[in-house]
């Protein structure tokens, strides 16, 4: 959230506003989804690059994302002719899928400007929900409330419209997670069983990195042809990756994904979650019933792994 919240008071900083001590801020929107996709939305680095920006002016870089207690989050938000500012966040708590405790500080040219205590409950209604979040600010260099207001109503509001138009798989796979891992990340196994019953994969280029691509068809069992692109952002490994899917190569973005892959008991819980560009495009996945074939995706990985 930090990003949207510096980027909005960049122009007080610049008009050398005094401090302001001490505030507590609470924000509240009802979501458009359930419980468990706020979540992924609200802390899966992949999400969180989606709804970030406050604007089509502001350019957020993610050098470092890691979700989970004592992880942490860094990056810089950009607008043309202003200095960079830099933004971590710490998380502190995360008990999934109702509650997270953040830090944040930001700062500009190496200055602290504000430390922030930052407190998101997610209150379950069925197919909605209800995020409350609590900001305890503390303004060091500028007046930051008022960014602080602007900037996470502008980023709740991205959210809420991201929430609407991201899916999420889950499947728990009865295997450890560092044999679930390498049946994912393998370019030998991965075309083996991805996608629906029925359908294979046909391989141009494969390089399971960041930075790397696979380039492929998915081929239905009718015959029919459907051209594929996957770019890797990001690769922790037997921990989680993201990835960009396109229409074929080099096509238009399709979707933002990323896969988390979670120690449960001695198994695996595997999360597939995929933020589609347009609510339209969602509509359209949810329609022709992904959910239903991605799931049979997710059967097909724990099939290959009970046969090996």
């Amino acid at each position: 959230m930090t990003q949207s919240v510096v980027l909005n008071n960049t122009a007080s900083n610049a008009a050398g506003e005094g401090r302001n001590g001490f505030a507590t801020l609470v924000f509240e929107r009802d979501m458009a989804a359930p419980a468990e996709t706020l979540w992924q939305a609200w802390t899966a680095p992949a999400a969180r690059a989606v709804w970030a920006a406050p604007s089509p002016a502001v350019t957020v870089e993610f050098l470092e994302a890691d979700t989970r207690v004592g992880g942490r989050e860094i990056s810089l938000c950009k607008v043309d002719g202003q200095p960079d500012m830099r933004c971590e966040c710490g998380w502190l708590d995360l008990q999934p899928p109702l509650r997270s405790v953040n830090y944040e500080v930001i700062s500009c040219e190496g200055e602290t400007q504000s430390i922030a205590l930052v407190t998101a409950s997610i209150a379950d209604l069925g197919e909605s929900s209800r995020l409350s979040v609590t900001v305890q600010l503390s303004s060091l260099a500028a007046n930051m409330e008022g960014g602080y207001r602007d900037g996470f109503n502008a980023g709740l509001d991205n959210l809420a419209g991201a929430v609407e138009r991201t899916m999420i798989l889950q499947r728990v796979i009865r295997a450890p997670r560092s044999v679930v891992w390498g049946a994912w990340m393998n370019p030998e196994t991965l075309p083996q069983w991805w996608g629906p019953d029925g359908f294979s994969c046909r391989t141009t280029r494969i390089d399971l990195c960041a930075g790397g691509e696979w380039v492929f068809d998915m081929i239905a069992p009718d015959g029919t042809v459907f051209p594929n692109h996957h770019l890797y952002t990001d690769v922790r490994p037997n921990e989680r990756l993201s990835y960009t899917l396109l229409w074929g190569e080099n096509g238009p973005k399709h979707a933002d994904a990323w896969a988390s892959f979670e120690e449960e008991n001695g198994a695996t819980k595997v999360t597939l979650g995929m933020v589609f560009s347009t609510a339209a495009e969602f509509q359209e996945a949810k329609g022709f019933g992904a959910v239903e074939l991605g799931q049979q995706t997710l059967g097909k990985l724990e099939n290959f792994i009970k046969a090996g």
